[in-house]
């Protein structure tokens, strides 16, 4: 695959309607750089843009009340093909070139990669421990349910919040990521710059998809309690929105279920089994994420070792 894309990239050159005289003078007028880096139409380069665009546009834009574990879902699995597209362009000769002599002049822009995906993975490794607990946990409290366990409902509750307030705190791991900068050397915008741009918005929309994945699941009533709601999440995350939680987490709150007839208690009853099942599908979709940014991280360290 990467043999066929060289192939394509070498006709390529800087300008989009090359001036009469390139033909006579071709090496005084290509841009010298510009051949390191596939061209911008290139289909990689065309299905990351378009990938974030959905991202950011149509699948963050959603209303409070579409924010379902579906909804979830659809967001880690474009994440995931995201981080696909990245993996192909890493694998790339003239990626791997352009990236190995630090676009524009900047060194360091491997290693800073490197650790910024070292948090991305470090991070989902957490995410997918703590949903784990919460799978268990909300699991033993549907049998204390069923068992009208009152003290151990309420201790399970006590456990849920704790574990989904955790997961509310993951966001702050991501202030560092980013900001990468290819003008350090004062470089020209080109086409290496423009690589460093798009991985920039790679880093951003995973971001922004991963505050709304965590704060939709710590801010639903099923974990948290009334009280819980209003979260903190510090000054350098105060632009994100968590506001609202994830409809079906906020269809049982496992305080007021004690109040409840017996009737109320089956329906109950049937909307958690049905939590768990969302739960279920928010760990597999988070798993799956979580592997492809494993395989973009070991395709930057290869980059830096082979």
């Amino acid at each position: 695959m990467a043999h066929k894309m060289v192939t394509s990239f070498r006709r390529s050159v800087s300008f989009t309607n090359p001036p009469s005289y390139i033909s006579s003078k071709p090496r005084k007028t290509l841009h010298v750089r510009s051949t390191s880096l596939p061209c911008r139409s290139h289909p990689i380069i065309s299905q990351l843009r378009d990938g974030i665009s959905e991202l950011t546009n149509s699948w963050s834009a959603a209303e409070s009340g579409s924010r379902t574990s579906a909804w979830l879902c659809d967001g880690l699995r474009r994440l995931k093909a995201v981080h696909e597209s990245l993996d192909d362009l890493l694998h790339l000769p003239q990626t791997r070139e352009s990236l190995r002599r630090g676009a524009g002049g900047c060194s360091d822009l491997i290693e800073k990669l490197l650790e910024d995906f070292l948090r991305f993975v470090d991070v989902y490794g957490m995410f997918q421990t703590l949903v784990l607990r919460l799978k268990e946990e909300y699991s033993a409290s549907q049998i204390a349910v069923r068992r009208k366990d009152d003290l151990k409902v309420a201790a399970h509750s006590k456990n849920l919040s704790k574990i989904a307030k955790e997961i509310g705190k993951l966001c702050s791991n991501f202030v560092s990521v980013g900001k990468l900068s290819a003008a350090a050397a004062g470089a020209p915008y080109d086409d290496e710059a423009e690589l460093v741009d798009i991985i920039n918005d790679v880093l951003n929309v995973t971001v922004s998809v991963s505050a709304l994945l965590f704060g939709g699941i710590s801010n639903s009533p099923a974990f948290r309690k009334p009280s819980c709601m209003g979260l903190g999440f510090g000054k350098k995350s105060k632009n994100l929105k968590f506001e609202a939680g994830i409809r079906e987490f906020q269809a049982v709150n496992l305080e007021n279920l004690k109040k409840k007839t017996e009737e109320e208690m089956k329906i109950a009853s049937k909307k958690m089994h049905e939590i768990d099942d969302c739960i279920l599908g928010i760990e597999f979709c988070g798993e799956r994420a979580f592997r492809s940014l494993i395989n973009t991280r070991v395709s930057l360290l290869n980059v830096l070792t082979q």
